[in-house]
């Protein structure tokens, strides 16, 4: 399957697992789990018709992993980054010491007063490498790289998720655990 076509397929199943399932007529499950049958039967009915082998290839082989699919195979949903009300059933998990955020350059004065909230997403996201911060930043302008204090929130109380495919998930963090980094240098 050619490059574009899995992107197509990808942003699709975005769309329909994170924000608005009811668009092409299905239902998240507890977990966010959709029956895979039912989601290409309603995909077909709303004229993005998608066959089970290119499924497969968007899960495998999307970059940020956005999918899954349950131990059987018979069950797929998107990771994290709903809009949507839904429990992914994730249990808290203890955080690295310390996290990455990134974000665009025209946000960061606001994220340093009111620190990093989770806006319409269920969660913030957060990166255990700052590599893959800067590329979340990219995608909002000049990208910047805001350090997290994890450890320091942990024990204030504060809990976290890690999602199937890495990503710290958090309800807010406070301005006090934020430190803008420099580009160029080592943390």
């Amino acid at each position: 399957m050619n490059n574009s076509r899995l992107i197509k397929i990808s942003k699709y199943l975005s769309k329909h697992l994170r924000h608005q399932p009811e668009r092409i007529g299905i239902q998240l499950a507890p977990g966010g789990w959709v029956n895979v049958d039912e989601l290409l039967r309603a995909c077909k009915k709303h004229s993005f018709a998608i066959n089970r082998s290119e499924l497969q290839e968007v899960v495998a082989t999307n970059d940020k992993k956005r999918f899954s699919f349950d131990a059987t195979g018979s069950l797929i949903r998107a990771n994290q980054g709903h809009s949507v009300e839904v429990d992914l059933q994730l249990e808290p998990a203890m955080p690295p010491e310390v996290l990455y955020h990134g974000t665009g350059h025209r946000t960061v004065e606001v994220i340093l007063q009111q620190g990093l909230l989770k806006m319409s997403r269920h969660h913030v996201h957060l990166s255990s490498e700052i590599i893959t911060a800067r590329k979340v930043g990219a995608r909002h302008g000049r990208p910047v790289i805001l350090r997290v204090d994890a450890a320091g929130m942990q024990e204030d109380g504060y809990i976290f998720y890690c999602s199937d495919n890495g990503v710290w998930l958090v309800d807010h963090v406070p301005p006090k655990y934020l430190q803008l980094l420099q580009e160029g240098k080592r943390h």
